[in-house]
């Protein structure tokens, strides 16, 4: 792939995004802060007999504190690891406009499986096995990665890119300031500490230092939306690099793993299948595939998804090395206050020393952007699709896209509901949403030359709290088809 080249306002629509999404993150903490707020002054207006049966919410307030502050940590120094692939000093303002006012994060009911769409990112970054941090004794895999991309056919351009835009990771010292006053090394002691009434004022103060020491060009005004979406991705970690996510993972990854290995049972070291990950999110799913002994590329839009799984990808130093507090943000169907306070360790494997395959990578850049190239034409031997389709403004056209980059005789997995992301977009962009049955979805499957091999439907969760009152589960379709090119209906154009 030739390096993608950018206008002057599309640079600027790029950097604009970006600073909207590090925006939010360096914001978790001020409007976690906010919703604490507004949970006391609730409290404060019950009549005194209720407080005084209420008495335990106070210390509760000052837990949430500590665990938001906890949340945060990990947050700065996923920040700091981050290298945008622009320079962020660049046009501060153009014309007014921030790109990212059009986008759109619909989701769902527990959180997006594809957090960001818009038609504003659309940059290369690629991060390959071997840019992920390796610990002492752990074996350090081999140069070959770009040659073994080159010698397979189908990374041509998207691994080996040059300078299309730098390799997420080192720092982002000079856009962001970080705060370690609450970092994840703390002890019990300190966790202790953190339930008196000093606690209150401790964090006000570190609220205070993301925004104090952000750029100028950095502040923003952050939507509630784009914070939200930060709680997302927090959600997301669990799903994808906790052991409280596995049940979740045996239920949507677990069938697509079982099949692949089912489909290509001689798999050879010295030149191994290939498959294509789009919607990959945190990259766990691509990770498992690498370590089934595929040459496994996933692909994600989303600049939220994209500096998190880094971090936990190439910054990682061990198993279990960070503890998050995902589920403080709702106050609803919680069993006990210990139910939604608890911590969640990750990453629960280390990435480097999972077995991964030379050439595995992660790809940053819309679908249809990145793959609808001439070298990316029957270049892979599989793609796997996991709670992507309904992502699609035209469903249509991510079919036809499958089918142009699988090899004749590859196969296509799939796995998720049709909860179409933009069905419910009101707004002055009006945005195109195909919102097709899963018959009309199979019918232009097949005009596009597939067959199908496997079908059942398959119920799971998506981001669940499994401690949880409520839990929204999808009744996901799960098939298997296989392109066989000499059915296409499809005319070249």
């Amino acid at each position: 792939m030739a390096q993608r080249r950018y206008t002057e306002q599309e640079e600027a629509l790029e950097i604009s995004s970006l600073r909207r999404i590090i925006a939010a993150y360096a914001d978790y903490q001020d409007a976690a802060e906010r919703d604490v707020k507004r949970y006391e002054r609730s409290f404060k207006r019950l009549p005194r007999a209720h407080k005084e049966l209420l008495f335990n919410l106070g210390l509760k307030y000052q837990r949430l504190r500590w665990c938001i502050s906890m949340n945060a940590s990990f947050i700065m120094n996923m920040l700091e690891a981050f290298e945008p692939p622009f320079d962020m000093s660049q046009y501060v303002d153009v014309d007014g406009h921030d790109c990212g006012e059009n986008m759109h994060g619909h989701c769902h009911e527990d959180c997006a499986h594809s957090v960001e769409r818009g038609d504003c990112f659309r940059s290369s970054v690629s991060l390959s096995n071997s840019e992920l941090h390796q610990p002492d004794g752990c074996p350090r895999k081999d140069d070959k990665a770009h040659e073994l991309s080159k010698e397979t056919g189908n990374r041509d351009g998207v691994v080996d890119m040059e300078g299309c835009s730098q390799p997420v990771g080192d720092k982002l010292e000079a856009l962001q300031g970080v705060d370690k006053s609450c970092s994840s090394d703390k002890s019990a002691d300190t966790e202790a500490n953190c339930q008196d009434t000093d606690c209150v004022a401790c964090s006000a103060d570190e609220n205070v230092t993301t925004r104090q020491c952000m750029a100028p060009s950095l502040q923003l005004n952050v939507p509630p939306i784009d914070v939200d979406k930060v709680r997302c991705i927090i959600r997301n970690i669990v799903r994808d690099w906790a052991q409280e996510g596995q049940k979740e993972r045996d239920e949507c990854y677990k069938p697509i793993l079982e099949e692949l290995n089912r489909l290509f049972p001689n798999r050879s070291k010295q030149r191994p299948p290939s498959c294509l990950v789009p919607g990959a999110g945190l990259g766990r799913l691509a990770l498992e595939i690498s370590t089934l002994g595929f040459v496994s590329q996933g692909n994600e839009f989303s600049y939220y998804m994209m500096i998190c799984s880094s971090f936990i990808l190439n910054h990682t130093q061990e198993a279990n090395e960070w503890t998050i507090y995902p589920w403080i943000h709702s106050n609803c169907n919680s069993l006990s206050d210990n139910d939604q306070l608890r911590p969640v360790s990750f990453p629960d494997i280390h990435p480097s020393c999972s077995g991964i395959t030379e050439g595995f990578s992660m790809c940053a850049g819309d679908f249809v952007e990145v793959y609808n190239e001439e070298s990316q034409e029957c270049a892979w031997d599989a793609v796997v699709t996991c709670f992507f389709l309904d992502t699609a403004h035209n469903i249509v056209e991510y079919i036809e896209i499958i089918s142009k980059v699988l090899k004749d005789g590859g196969v296509w997995i799939n796995l998720g509901p049709l909860l179409y992301h933009f069905a419910d977009s009101y707004g002055p962009d009006d945005d195109m949403s195909i919102e097709l049955s899963l018959e009309d979805v199979k019918r232009v499957a097949y005009h596009y030359g597939f067959v199908m091999e496997v079908e059942r439907m398959v119920d799971t969760t998506y981001t669940a709290n499994m401690k949880s009152m409520m839990l929204n589960r999808y009744r996901a379709v799960f098939w298997t088809m296989r392109k066989n090119a000499s059915r296409s209906k499809a005319q070249k154009h």
